[in-house]
Protein backbone atom coordinates (compact mmCIF):
# COMPACT_ATOMS: atom_id res chain seq x y z
CA UNK A 1 0.00 0.00 0.00
CA UNK A 2 2.83 2.51 0.74
CA UNK A 3 3.94 1.93 -2.42
CA UNK A 4 0.94 2.54 -4.44
CA UNK A 5 0.65 6.28 -2.36
CA UNK A 6 4.27 6.92 -3.13
CA UNK A 7 3.95 6.30 -6.99
CA UNK A 8 0.62 7.72 -7.05
CA UNK A 9 2.09 10.73 -4.70
CA UNK A 10 5.00 11.47 -7.35
CA UNK A 11 3.16 11.03 -10.64
CA UNK A 12 0.42 13.37 -8.82
CA UNK A 13 2.75 16.13 -8.65
CA UNK A 14 4.34 16.19 -11.94
CA UNK A 15 0.69 15.32 -13.71
CA UNK A 16 -0.24 18.55 -12.19
CA UNK A 17 2.84 20.66 -13.05
CA UNK A 18 2.47 18.52 -16.67
CA UNK A 19 -0.95 19.57 -16.87
CA UNK A 20 -0.03 23.41 -15.74
CA UNK A 21 2.29 23.58 -18.47
CA UNK A 22 -0.07 21.56 -20.68
CA UNK A 23 -1.82 24.66 -20.20
CA UNK A 24 0.51 27.26 -21.09
CA UNK A 25 1.07 25.25 -23.97
CA UNK A 26 -2.47 25.25 -25.29
CA UNK A 27 -2.89 29.28 -24.51
CA UNK A 28 0.23 30.07 -26.28
CA UNK A 29 -1.16 28.29 -29.28
CA UNK A 30 -4.92 29.90 -28.41
CA UNK A 31 -3.42 32.98 -29.04
CA UNK A 32 -0.79 32.97 -31.62
CA UNK A 33 -3.42 30.82 -34.05
CA UNK A 34 -6.73 31.75 -32.88
CA UNK A 35 -9.74 29.37 -33.28
CA UNK A 36 -8.89 28.83 -37.17
CA UNK A 37 -5.19 27.21 -35.97
CA UNK A 38 -6.53 25.25 -32.85
CA UNK A 39 -9.04 23.77 -34.99
CA UNK A 40 -6.67 22.50 -37.40
CA UNK A 41 -4.37 21.39 -34.71
CA UNK A 42 -7.08 19.59 -33.41
CA UNK A 43 -8.36 17.60 -36.17
CA UNK A 44 -5.22 16.46 -37.06
CA UNK A 45 -3.89 15.46 -33.39
CA UNK A 46 -6.78 12.45 -32.95
CA UNK A 47 -5.14 10.59 -36.16
CA UNK A 48 -2.09 10.87 -34.59
CA UNK A 49 -3.12 9.34 -31.71
CA UNK A 50 -4.77 6.15 -33.27
CA UNK A 51 -1.64 5.59 -35.55
CA UNK A 52 0.21 5.42 -32.00
CA UNK A 53 -2.60 3.51 -30.48
CA UNK A 54 -1.75 0.81 -32.94
CA UNK A 55 2.17 0.80 -32.99
CA UNK A 56 2.01 0.39 -28.71
CA UNK A 57 -0.74 -2.33 -29.20
CA UNK A 58 -1.67 -1.93 -25.49
CA UNK A 59 1.79 -2.90 -24.50
CA UNK A 60 2.54 0.18 -21.46
CA UNK A 61 -0.17 -1.56 -19.43
CA UNK A 62 1.05 -5.45 -20.19
CA UNK A 63 4.23 -4.43 -19.61
CA UNK A 64 3.63 -2.75 -16.33
CA UNK A 65 1.11 -5.41 -14.75
CA UNK A 66 3.80 -8.05 -16.14
CA UNK A 67 7.00 -6.71 -14.88
CA UNK A 68 4.76 -6.60 -11.30
CA UNK A 69 4.28 -9.63 -10.83
CA UNK A 70 7.67 -10.98 -12.12
CA UNK A 71 9.34 -8.52 -9.87
CA UNK A 72 6.99 -10.18 -7.12
CA UNK A 73 8.15 -13.58 -8.26
CA UNK A 74 11.80 -12.21 -7.95
CA UNK A 75 12.47 -13.21 -11.75
CA UNK A 76 14.77 -10.60 -13.09
CA UNK A 77 15.23 -12.50 -16.36
CA UNK A 78 11.23 -12.78 -16.99
CA UNK A 79 11.51 -9.14 -16.42
CA UNK A 80 14.13 -8.54 -19.26
CA UNK A 81 12.46 -10.50 -21.71
CA UNK A 82 9.07 -8.51 -21.40
CA UNK A 83 11.50 -5.42 -22.35
CA UNK A 84 13.02 -6.91 -25.45
CA UNK A 85 9.99 -8.88 -26.65
CA UNK A 86 8.02 -5.17 -26.11
CA UNK A 87 10.94 -3.22 -27.83
CA UNK A 88 10.60 -5.43 -30.81
CA UNK A 89 7.47 -5.51 -31.38
CA UNK A 90 7.23 -1.65 -30.81
CA UNK A 91 9.85 -0.87 -33.07
CA UNK A 92 8.44 -3.20 -35.79
CA UNK A 93 5.08 -2.08 -36.10
CA UNK A 94 6.41 1.72 -35.94
CA UNK A 95 8.93 0.85 -38.98
CA UNK A 96 5.50 0.19 -40.74
CA UNK A 97 3.05 2.69 -39.89
CA UNK A 98 4.83 6.01 -39.61
CA UNK A 99 5.47 5.59 -43.09
CA UNK A 100 1.59 4.69 -44.25
CA UNK A 101 0.68 7.47 -42.12
CA UNK A 102 2.99 10.00 -44.57
CA UNK A 103 2.01 8.82 -47.61
CA UNK A 104 -1.62 8.67 -46.83
CA UNK A 105 -1.62 12.98 -45.57
CA UNK A 106 -2.48 13.97 -48.62
CA UNK A 107 -5.96 11.64 -49.06
CA UNK A 108 -7.15 12.23 -44.98
CA UNK A 109 -6.89 16.29 -46.09
CA UNK A 110 -8.24 16.17 -48.85
CA UNK A 111 -10.92 13.47 -48.49
CA UNK A 112 -12.16 13.10 -45.13
CA UNK A 113 -10.85 15.76 -43.11
CA UNK A 114 -13.05 18.23 -46.11
CA UNK A 115 -9.92 20.88 -45.31
CA UNK A 116 -7.03 20.68 -47.14
CA UNK A 117 -5.06 22.78 -44.89
CA UNK A 118 -4.58 19.93 -42.57
CA UNK A 119 -1.95 18.46 -44.42
CA UNK A 120 0.88 20.28 -43.77
CA UNK A 121 0.07 19.64 -39.25
CA UNK A 122 -0.50 15.92 -40.32
CA UNK A 123 2.97 15.65 -41.99
CA UNK A 124 4.98 17.70 -39.34
CA UNK A 125 3.16 15.32 -36.57
CA UNK A 126 3.99 12.22 -37.85
CA UNK A 127 7.87 11.39 -37.01
CA UNK A 128 6.50 11.23 -33.05
CA UNK A 129 4.94 8.32 -33.66
CA UNK A 130 8.12 5.71 -33.22
CA UNK A 131 9.57 8.24 -30.37
CA UNK A 132 6.11 7.92 -28.46
CA UNK A 133 6.23 4.32 -28.98
CA UNK A 134 9.41 3.53 -27.22
CA UNK A 135 8.66 6.08 -24.51
CA UNK A 136 5.64 4.42 -23.44
CA UNK A 137 7.61 0.90 -23.82
CA UNK A 138 10.04 2.21 -20.91
CA UNK A 139 7.51 3.83 -19.01
CA UNK A 140 5.05 0.46 -18.83
CA UNK A 141 9.04 -1.16 -17.71
CA UNK A 142 9.17 1.57 -14.98
CA UNK A 143 6.07 1.59 -13.48
CA UNK A 144 5.55 -2.34 -13.40
CA UNK A 145 8.38 -2.18 -10.91
CA UNK A 146 6.40 0.70 -9.17
CA UNK A 147 9.33 3.49 -10.18
CA UNK A 148 6.92 5.89 -10.93
CA UNK A 149 9.92 8.82 -10.92
CA UNK A 150 11.12 8.53 -14.31
CA UNK A 151 8.19 8.11 -15.89
CA UNK A 152 6.91 11.50 -14.08
CA UNK A 153 9.60 13.44 -14.75
CA UNK A 154 10.09 12.47 -18.76
CA UNK A 155 6.64 14.35 -18.70
CA UNK A 156 7.49 17.09 -17.31
CA UNK A 157 10.67 17.89 -19.37
CA UNK A 158 8.32 16.82 -22.73
CA UNK A 159 6.07 19.58 -21.30
CA UNK A 160 9.03 22.43 -20.55
CA UNK A 161 10.85 21.79 -23.64
CA UNK A 162 6.93 21.91 -25.84
CA UNK A 163 6.60 25.33 -23.84
CA UNK A 164 10.09 26.74 -24.54
CA UNK A 165 9.79 25.78 -28.59
CA UNK A 166 6.14 26.58 -29.58
CA UNK A 167 6.21 30.33 -29.03
CA UNK A 168 9.17 30.98 -31.59
CA UNK A 169 7.82 28.22 -33.87
CA UNK A 170 4.22 29.32 -34.41
CA UNK A 171 5.40 32.98 -34.51
CA UNK A 172 8.03 32.04 -37.01
CA UNK A 173 5.32 29.88 -39.44
CA UNK A 174 2.37 32.28 -39.03
CA UNK A 175 3.27 35.07 -41.71
CA UNK A 176 3.24 31.84 -43.93
CA UNK A 177 -0.50 31.00 -42.93
CA UNK A 178 -2.12 29.35 -40.14
CA UNK A 179 -1.73 25.93 -41.47
CA UNK A 180 2.24 26.19 -41.55
CA UNK A 181 1.63 27.82 -37.68
CA UNK A 182 -0.41 24.59 -37.10
CA UNK A 183 2.55 22.61 -38.36
CA UNK A 184 5.18 24.33 -36.41
CA UNK A 185 3.13 23.68 -32.61
CA UNK A 186 3.25 20.22 -33.43
CA UNK A 187 6.73 20.33 -34.13
CA UNK A 188 7.26 21.36 -31.54
CA UNK A 189 5.48 18.93 -29.82
CA UNK A 190 8.19 16.24 -31.64
CA UNK A 191 10.98 17.94 -30.50
CA UNK A 192 9.27 17.44 -27.00
CA UNK A 193 8.28 14.05 -27.26
CA UNK A 194 12.52 13.23 -28.14
CA UNK A 195 13.95 15.13 -25.22
CA UNK A 196 11.32 12.93 -23.19
CA UNK A 197 12.70 9.75 -24.83
CA UNK A 198 16.17 10.33 -23.99
CA UNK A 199 16.07 11.14 -20.39
CA UNK A 200 13.93 7.61 -20.07
CA UNK A 201 17.37 6.21 -21.98
CA UNK A 202 19.39 7.78 -19.65
CA UNK A 203 16.97 6.65 -16.38
CA UNK A 204 17.57 2.93 -17.62
CA UNK A 205 20.78 3.18 -18.34
CA UNK A 206 21.73 4.38 -15.05
CA UNK A 207 18.64 2.12 -12.93
CA UNK A 208 19.12 -1.11 -14.94
CA UNK A 209 20.10 -5.11 -13.09
CA UNK A 210 20.39 -6.51 -16.52
CA UNK A 211 22.41 -5.62 -20.14
CA UNK A 212 19.53 -4.89 -22.66
CA UNK A 213 21.74 -5.58 -25.26
CA UNK A 214 23.62 -8.77 -24.23
CA UNK A 215 21.99 -11.69 -25.97
CA UNK A 216 19.13 -9.38 -27.27
CA UNK A 217 18.34 -11.59 -30.09
CA UNK A 218 18.31 -14.39 -28.45
CA UNK A 219 15.62 -13.04 -26.61
CA UNK A 220 13.78 -12.19 -29.10
CA UNK A 221 14.04 -15.42 -31.07
CA UNK A 222 13.18 -17.37 -27.41
CA UNK A 223 10.48 -14.62 -26.58
CA UNK A 224 7.71 -16.91 -27.89
CA UNK A 225 5.99 -17.45 -24.49
CA UNK A 226 6.54 -13.61 -23.20
CA UNK A 227 4.72 -12.36 -26.66
CA UNK A 228 1.54 -14.54 -25.81
CA UNK A 229 1.60 -13.64 -22.26
CA UNK A 230 1.82 -9.78 -23.38
CA UNK A 231 -0.44 -10.04 -26.13
CA UNK A 232 -3.26 -11.47 -23.35
CA UNK A 233 -3.57 -8.35 -21.66
CA UNK A 234 -2.08 -6.24 -24.81
CA UNK A 235 -5.08 -7.08 -27.06
CA UNK A 236 -7.68 -6.29 -24.92
CA UNK A 237 -6.60 -2.99 -24.04
CA UNK A 238 -5.50 -1.61 -27.38
CA UNK A 239 -8.65 -3.42 -28.28
CA UNK A 240 -10.36 -0.21 -25.57
CA UNK A 241 -7.71 2.20 -26.89
CA UNK A 242 -8.17 1.37 -30.51
CA UNK A 243 -12.32 1.94 -29.89
CA UNK A 244 -11.47 5.18 -28.33
CA UNK A 245 -9.00 6.16 -30.87
CA UNK A 246 -11.11 5.28 -34.11
CA UNK A 247 -14.02 6.89 -32.34
CA UNK A 248 -12.08 10.27 -31.83
CA UNK A 249 -10.29 9.74 -35.29
CA UNK A 250 -13.53 9.45 -36.53
CA UNK A 251 -15.25 12.33 -34.26
CA UNK A 252 -13.91 15.55 -36.15
CA UNK A 253 -15.16 13.49 -39.79
CA UNK A 254 -17.98 12.99 -38.91
CA UNK A 255 -18.43 16.66 -37.20
CA UNK A 256 -17.46 18.32 -40.14
CA UNK A 257 -20.08 16.34 -42.46
CA UNK A 258 -22.51 16.74 -39.89
CA UNK A 259 -21.66 20.12 -39.60
CA UNK A 260 -22.06 20.61 -43.08
CA UNK A 261 -25.34 19.17 -43.22
CA UNK A 262 -26.57 21.88 -40.85
CA UNK A 263 -25.33 24.33 -42.98
CA UNK A 264 -22.22 25.67 -41.77
CA UNK A 265 -18.88 25.96 -43.84
CA UNK A 266 -15.86 23.95 -43.52
CA UNK A 267 -14.02 27.18 -42.19
CA UNK A 268 -17.00 27.68 -39.24
CA UNK A 269 -17.00 24.01 -38.44
CA UNK A 270 -13.53 23.70 -37.77
CA UNK A 271 -13.44 27.16 -35.63
CA UNK A 272 -16.18 25.52 -33.69
CA UNK A 273 -14.62 22.33 -33.05
CA UNK A 274 -11.84 24.06 -31.96
CA UNK A 275 -13.74 25.80 -29.34
CA UNK A 276 -15.44 22.95 -28.10
CA UNK A 277 -11.76 20.35 -28.20
CA UNK A 278 -9.07 22.80 -28.11
CA UNK A 279 -11.02 25.46 -25.33
CA UNK A 280 -13.28 23.94 -23.32
CA UNK A 281 -12.75 20.03 -23.39
CA UNK A 282 -8.72 20.75 -21.87
CA UNK A 283 -10.01 22.81 -19.12
CA UNK A 284 -12.70 20.31 -18.06
CA UNK A 285 -10.27 17.43 -18.84
CA UNK A 286 -7.26 19.25 -16.20
CA UNK A 287 -8.37 17.80 -13.02
CA UNK A 288 -7.99 14.03 -14.91
CA UNK A 289 -4.13 14.40 -13.85
CA UNK A 290 -5.43 13.27 -10.29
CA UNK A 291 -7.04 10.01 -11.40
CA UNK A 292 -4.91 9.15 -14.05
CA UNK A 293 -2.00 9.28 -11.26
CA UNK A 294 -4.24 6.76 -9.84
CA UNK A 295 -4.96 4.45 -12.72
CA UNK A 296 -1.42 4.45 -13.10
CA UNK A 297 -0.42 3.39 -9.60
CA UNK A 298 -3.80 1.02 -9.90
CA UNK A 299 -2.10 -1.53 -12.24
CA UNK A 300 1.31 -2.80 -10.83
CA UNK A 301 -0.35 -2.60 -6.88
CA UNK A 302 -3.45 -4.58 -8.26
CA UNK A 303 -1.41 -7.22 -10.36
CA UNK A 304 0.86 -7.55 -7.80
CA UNK A 305 -1.91 -8.04 -5.11
CA UNK A 306 -3.63 -10.28 -7.50
CA UNK A 307 -0.20 -12.55 -7.80
CA UNK A 308 -0.08 -12.41 -4.34
CA UNK A 309 -3.93 -13.52 -3.39
CA UNK A 310 -4.69 -10.42 -1.72
CA UNK A 311 -8.34 -10.26 -2.44
CA UNK A 312 -9.26 -7.89 0.51
CA UNK A 313 -6.34 -5.59 -0.19
CA UNK A 314 -7.80 -5.08 -4.05
CA UNK A 315 -10.98 -4.15 -3.26
CA UNK A 316 -9.55 -1.89 -0.37
CA UNK A 317 -7.21 -0.28 -3.06
CA UNK A 318 -9.76 0.49 -5.29
CA UNK A 319 -12.07 1.69 -2.88
CA UNK A 320 -9.53 4.39 -2.14
CA UNK A 321 -9.21 5.61 -5.87
CA UNK A 322 -12.82 5.55 -6.16
CA UNK A 323 -13.05 7.94 -2.86
CA UNK A 324 -10.05 10.37 -4.08
CA UNK A 325 -11.60 10.67 -7.45
CA UNK A 326 -15.08 11.42 -5.93
CA UNK A 327 -13.57 14.00 -3.79
CA UNK A 328 -11.20 15.76 -5.92
CA UNK A 329 -13.20 15.71 -8.93
CA UNK A 330 -16.08 16.91 -7.38
CA UNK A 331 -14.08 20.20 -5.95
CA UNK A 332 -13.04 20.32 -9.83
CA UNK A 333 -16.73 20.35 -11.29
CA UNK A 334 -17.70 22.91 -9.03
CA UNK A 335 -14.79 25.13 -9.89
CA UNK A 336 -15.17 24.78 -13.60
CA UNK A 337 -19.14 25.53 -13.45
CA UNK A 338 -18.92 28.20 -11.29
CA UNK A 339 -15.93 30.01 -12.65
CA UNK A 340 -16.13 28.76 -16.05
CA UNK A 341 -16.00 32.61 -17.78
CA UNK A 342 -13.77 34.10 -15.61
CA UNK A 343 -11.59 30.70 -16.41
CA UNK A 344 -11.90 31.20 -19.98
CA UNK A 345 -10.86 34.65 -20.43
CA UNK A 346 -8.24 34.52 -18.05
CA UNK A 347 -6.44 31.24 -20.13
CA UNK A 348 -7.82 32.41 -23.28
CA UNK A 349 -8.78 35.95 -23.80
CA UNK A 350 -12.30 34.94 -24.82
CA UNK A 351 -15.26 33.57 -23.50
CA UNK A 352 -16.18 31.48 -26.26
CA UNK A 353 -16.46 27.86 -24.66
CA UNK A 354 -18.32 28.79 -21.24
CA UNK A 355 -21.39 27.57 -22.31
CA UNK A 356 -19.92 24.10 -23.48
CA UNK A 357 -18.37 23.54 -19.72
CA UNK A 358 -21.31 24.80 -17.76
CA UNK A 359 -23.02 21.89 -19.87
CA UNK A 360 -20.87 19.36 -19.16
CA UNK A 361 -19.20 19.98 -16.16
CA UNK A 362 -21.71 18.54 -13.44
CA UNK A 363 -21.44 15.01 -15.61
CA UNK A 364 -17.29 15.11 -15.80
CA UNK A 365 -17.25 13.70 -12.40
CA UNK A 366 -18.29 10.29 -14.05
CA UNK A 367 -15.56 10.79 -16.55
CA UNK A 368 -12.57 11.18 -13.90
CA UNK A 369 -14.47 7.94 -12.74
CA UNK A 370 -13.41 5.93 -16.05
CA UNK A 371 -9.95 5.91 -15.40
CA UNK A 372 -9.65 3.84 -12.25
CA UNK A 373 -12.34 1.64 -13.25
CA UNK A 374 -10.77 0.59 -16.60
CA UNK A 375 -7.00 0.35 -14.72
CA UNK A 376 -8.76 -1.69 -12.31
CA UNK A 377 -10.44 -3.88 -14.90
CA UNK A 378 -7.05 -4.33 -17.04
CA UNK A 379 -5.39 -5.22 -13.50
CA UNK A 380 -7.93 -8.09 -13.33
CA UNK A 381 -7.07 -9.32 -16.70
CA UNK A 382 -10.65 -7.96 -17.83
CA UNK A 383 -9.31 -5.81 -19.93
CA UNK A 384 -11.84 -7.20 -23.19
CA UNK A 385 -14.82 -6.45 -21.26
CA UNK A 386 -13.22 -3.08 -20.66
CA UNK A 387 -12.89 -2.69 -24.53
CA UNK A 388 -16.57 -3.94 -25.29
CA UNK A 389 -17.57 -1.21 -23.02
CA UNK A 390 -16.17 1.37 -24.74
CA UNK A 391 -16.61 0.20 -28.51
CA UNK A 392 -20.27 0.30 -26.74
CA UNK A 393 -20.12 3.83 -25.65
CA UNK A 394 -18.07 4.92 -28.76
CA UNK A 395 -20.96 3.22 -30.83
CA UNK A 396 -23.69 5.21 -28.85
CA UNK A 397 -21.29 8.63 -29.06
CA UNK A 398 -20.52 8.71 -33.28
CA UNK A 399 -24.20 7.98 -33.62
CA UNK A 400 -25.75 10.75 -31.25
CA UNK A 401 -22.81 12.98 -33.04
CA UNK A 402 -24.64 12.62 -36.30
CA UNK A 403 -28.24 12.43 -35.12
CA UNK A 404 -27.78 15.71 -33.42
CA UNK A 405 -24.56 17.49 -34.81
CA UNK A 406 -26.71 17.45 -38.38
CA UNK A 407 -29.97 19.47 -36.76
CA UNK A 408 -29.37 22.88 -36.98
CA UNK A 409 -31.39 23.56 -33.58
CA UNK A 410 -28.58 21.80 -31.67
CA UNK A 411 -24.99 22.12 -34.09
CA UNK A 412 -21.79 22.18 -32.35
CA UNK A 413 -24.00 21.89 -28.76
CA UNK A 414 -25.29 18.13 -30.11
CA UNK A 415 -21.59 17.22 -30.29
CA UNK A 416 -21.22 17.87 -26.83
CA UNK A 417 -24.20 16.30 -25.81
CA UNK A 418 -22.72 13.02 -27.96
CA UNK A 419 -19.74 13.61 -25.71
CA UNK A 420 -21.44 12.90 -22.57
CA UNK A 421 -23.98 10.50 -23.17
CA UNK A 422 -20.82 8.53 -24.94
CA UNK A 423 -18.42 8.84 -20.96
CA UNK A 424 -21.17 8.63 -18.45
CA UNK A 425 -22.61 5.03 -20.68
CA UNK A 426 -18.92 3.56 -20.65
CA UNK A 427 -18.58 4.64 -16.98
CA UNK A 428 -21.49 2.94 -15.99
CA UNK A 429 -20.75 -0.18 -17.60
CA UNK A 430 -17.18 -0.30 -16.53
CA UNK A 431 -18.44 -0.14 -12.86
CA UNK A 432 -21.37 -2.73 -13.78
CA UNK A 433 -18.56 -4.28 -14.75
CA UNK A 434 -16.64 -4.40 -11.63
CA UNK A 435 -19.73 -5.52 -9.26
CA UNK A 436 -20.04 -8.73 -11.30
CA UNK A 437 -15.93 -8.87 -11.27
CA UNK A 438 -14.72 -8.87 -7.71
CA UNK A 439 -16.26 -8.54 -3.78
CA UNK A 440 -17.40 -4.65 -3.74
CA UNK A 441 -19.19 -2.75 -1.69
CA UNK A 442 -20.66 0.41 -2.29
CA UNK A 443 -20.69 3.00 1.18
CA UNK A 444 -24.52 4.67 -0.32
CA UNK A 445 -24.04 6.98 3.17
CA UNK A 446 -20.65 8.31 2.05
CA UNK A 447 -21.74 9.28 -1.69
CA UNK A 448 -24.84 10.91 -0.01
CA UNK A 449 -22.24 12.93 1.59
CA UNK A 450 -20.10 13.42 -0.94
CA UNK A 451 -23.25 14.65 -3.41
CA UNK A 452 -24.23 17.41 -0.45
CA UNK A 453 -20.99 18.54 -0.04
CA UNK A 454 -20.65 18.86 -3.76
CA UNK A 455 -24.03 20.51 -3.63
CA UNK A 456 -23.81 22.79 -0.67
CA UNK A 457 -20.53 24.23 -1.92
CA UNK A 458 -21.59 24.85 -5.30
CA UNK A 459 -24.13 26.83 -3.99
CA UNK A 460 -21.75 29.24 -1.90
CA UNK A 461 -19.50 29.70 -5.39
CA UNK A 462 -23.22 30.78 -7.42
CA UNK A 463 -23.91 32.96 -4.41
CA UNK A 464 -21.00 34.64 -4.52
CA UNK A 465 -20.19 35.14 -8.13
CA UNK A 466 -23.36 36.54 -8.31
CA UNK A 467 -23.67 38.71 -5.08
CA UNK A 468 -19.93 40.37 -4.77
CA UNK A 469 -18.13 42.39 -7.31
CA UNK A 470 -14.48 42.50 -7.86
CA UNK A 471 -11.65 44.86 -9.12
CA UNK A 472 -10.69 42.35 -11.71
CA UNK A 473 -11.18 38.92 -12.94
CA UNK A 474 -8.03 37.63 -11.53
CA UNK A 475 -9.10 38.71 -8.07
CA UNK A 476 -12.54 37.04 -8.61
CA UNK A 477 -11.02 34.27 -9.94
CA UNK A 478 -8.47 33.46 -6.81
CA UNK A 479 -10.96 34.75 -4.27
CA UNK A 480 -14.53 32.37 -5.03
CA UNK A 481 -11.39 29.37 -5.82
CA UNK A 482 -9.97 30.04 -2.23
CA UNK A 483 -13.30 30.03 -0.12
CA UNK A 484 -15.13 26.96 -1.99
CA UNK A 485 -11.76 25.36 -1.73
CA UNK A 486 -11.39 25.99 2.24
CA UNK A 487 -15.83 25.44 2.60
CA UNK A 488 -15.10 22.32 0.64
CA UNK A 489 -12.50 20.75 2.82
CA UNK A 490 -14.61 21.97 5.93
CA UNK A 491 -17.70 20.23 4.53
CA UNK A 492 -15.50 16.95 4.35
CA UNK A 493 -14.10 17.46 7.44
CA UNK A 494 -17.98 17.37 9.41
CA UNK A 495 -18.96 14.21 7.41
CA UNK A 496 -15.89 12.48 8.39
CA UNK A 497 -15.44 12.02 4.91
CA UNK A 498 -11.98 13.29 5.36
CA UNK A 499 -10.30 12.08 8.43
CA UNK A 500 -6.59 13.07 10.27
CA UNK A 501 -5.64 9.67 9.50
CA UNK A 502 -6.77 9.67 5.84
CA UNK A 503 -4.02 12.50 5.86
CA UNK A 504 -1.35 11.14 7.75
CA UNK A 505 -1.30 8.26 5.12
CA UNK A 506 -0.09 11.14 2.20
CA UNK A 507 3.88 10.11 1.49
CA UNK A 508 6.29 12.80 2.59
CA UNK A 509 3.73 15.66 3.78
CA UNK A 510 1.24 13.73 5.89
CA UNK A 511 2.65 14.44 9.22
CA UNK A 512 2.78 17.68 8.38
CA UNK A 513 -1.06 17.73 7.31
CA UNK A 514 -2.33 15.93 9.97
Amino acid sequence: MSKFLKGTMILLIAGFITRVLGFINRIVIARFIGDDGVGLYMMVYPTMILVVTITQLGLPVAISKNVAEAEAEGNLRKVKSILIVSLSTTLGLTLLFTPALFLLAPYLSQTLFTDERTLLPLLAITPIIPIIAVSSVLRGYFQGRQNMKPAATSQVIEQVIRIALIATLTKAFLPLGVEYAAAGAMLASVLGELASLFYLLASFKWRKTFHLRKRFFQYVHNGKSTFQELMTIALPTTGSRMVGSIAWFIEPIVVAHSLSIAGLSAVNATKQYGVLTGFALPLLMLPSFFTQSLSTSLVPAISEAKASNQLKLIEHLLQQALKFTFMTGGLAIIVLYVLAEPLMTIMYGSTRGTSFIQLMAPFFILNYYQGPLQAALQALNFARAAMINSFIGAGVKTGLILLLASRPEFGIYGVAIALIVGFVLVTMLHFATILKTISFSIIVKDYLKMLLSISLTAYLGTFLVKTISFSSILLQLISITSIICIFYVILLFLFRLMTKKDLAKIPWFGRFFS
